[in-house]
């Protein structure tokens, strides 16, 4: 396409996988996101938890000047912790619950307008039961964010028999789900990530369509899958065009095309379009983040 992708969606990066030693919330954190607050390409930053308050602070400063929005990731926080919203305990989903709560204060507290997390487990057997107690959960989360100065809650979509084995999942029982949220909450959308797509066994057309009225929030990446030996099989995140892997430009212009026929970008304001890439072991992330910049240029001179 001649004009520029910037008219139509705002270009992030998500900071914690970028720079994977950060997601400890201690690590190297106000290096790494100077580096992209330097970085012009980009006018979102997708970060998770910090441990230090002054920390916090000094990342908040540093992101107000730069002028780059940051938003909250809490997917790492419940990973960690092995939280579930689902759970069938209702002390540990209580107890998950919670945590989201303390996500979306000090996503608050860094000024991010919005806060993004991830299901519990899929189980066949269970999954109606674990599909209302995630509704529950989420319910409350959105609530709770909606006092937050209206932030915006958003699902995830993972795989569900792979990797993270997630209920939210495939994208009919997506589509159930968000329907289900709307119903009392506007400030709800779901995430939907390139990298997953291959994990779900879904096309662009098949992953975007039946949910897009839902989406408000997409990641771009790539995920390794031709060998169930190799360490980086399932979702890894793995850079644009590794060997073996799934996605390149041409699979990013194809996802990127269907979001444009679906009028994704289509939208008052410039939704986010965010990097989701981790280095290899022995890579260099800013090597790996300008293989992704590349990718998305190359992608977007294929669309119509």
């Amino acid at each position: 396409m001649e004009t520029i992708f910037q008219k139509y969606f705002r270009t992030g990066i998500v900071h914690f996988m970028a720079f994977p030693e950060t997601v400890d919330g201690k690590t190297n954190i106000e290096q790494t996101i100077k580096k992209i607050a330097c970085d012009e390409y980009f006018e979102v930053i997708e970060i998770t938890w910090i441990e230090d308050p002054d920390t916090r602070k000094r990342v908040k400063n540093i992101l107000e000047s730069a002028k780059i929005e940051p938003v909250f990731g809490a997917q790492p926080v419940l990973l960690k912790n092995q939280l579930n919203l689902n759970d069938e305990n209702t002390n540990k989903r209580k107890k998950s619950v919670a945590t989201i709560k303390e996500c979306i204060d000090q996503a608050y507290s860094i000024g991010a307008k919005g806060i993004s997390f991830l299901s519990g487990t899929y189980q066949e057997q269970n999954k109606h039961r674990a599909f209302d107690h995630l509704v529950e959960s989420t319910e409350e989360i959105c609530y709770y964010a909606k006092e937050k100065n209206s932030m915006i809650v958003e699902l995830e979509i993972f795989d569900y028999d792979i990797d993270k084995k997630s209920l939210i999942g495939p994208a009919k029982l997506a589509g159930n789900f968000a329907r289900k949220i709307r119903e009392k909450f506007d400030n709800f959308g779901l995430m939907i990530d390139l990298s997953h797509l291959p994990l779900l066994r879904e096309s662009p057309a098949e992953a975007i369509v039946p949910i897009k009225d839902f989406i408000t929030h997409i990641h771009i990446g790539n995920c390794f899958m031709s060998d169930k030996n190799s360490p980086l099989y399932g979702d890894q995140h793995v850079p644009f065009g590794t060997r073996g892997s799934e996605n390149d430009v041409e699979q990013l212009a194809e996802f990127l095309q269907v979001l444009m026929d679906t009028g994704f970008f289509d939208k008052k304001q410039r939704p986010i379009v965010s990097f989701e890439v981790k280095p290899l072991k022995g890579q260099d992330p800013e090597i790996v983040i300008a293989n992704s910049k590349r990718t998305l240029n190359q992608a977007w001179l294929l669309i119509e």
